[in-house]
């Protein structure tokens, strides 16, 4: 469908780790493995994929969120249950809570979500349906 989005990449400093905290969040949103080659992956949920590389063009070894660029990617989590439950069992697999203090209504008092950043600097949003 024009202006839907067909897939994300990034760029990472260490492919395995990436495969590892990325492959197991995306797996419990539903994506499945997609691509593999040498230096990526990509995981998949219906006709939009996300892909994570190892380029060799990398111009630096570490992202940040804070600069010019990419914040964060918002996930639809499903259920408050299941945003719970990824943010419970996230730093197992490389993810730490991000704002824990204002959990899980750090977006504001009506939205209820986990926010979460890797290993590498990247952060996600899980958002939970509406209740």
């Amino acid at each position: 469908m024009p202006g839907s989005l067909h897939h994300v990449e990034l760029w990472v400093p260490d492919l395995g780790r990436a495969c590892a905290e990325w492959g197991w969040l995306l797996v419990q949103l539903g994506y499945a493995p997609f691509q593999e080659w040498t230096v990526g992956r990509s995981w998949r949920l219906g006709a939009t994929y996300l892909v994570v590389e190892q380029s060799p063009a990398l111009a630096a070894s570490e992202h940040d969120r804070l600069r010019p660029g990419l914040n964060h990617l918002a996930f639809h989590a499903g259920t408050r249950q299941n945003v719970d439950r990824l943010a419970a069992e996230g730093p197992a697999f490389g993810w730490a809570l991000l704002f824990p203090d204002r959990h899980p209504h750090a977006g504001g008092p009506d939205h209820y979500a986990a926010y979460l950043a890797n290993t590498d600097g990247f952060e996600v949003e899980l958002v939970a349906g509406e209740a």
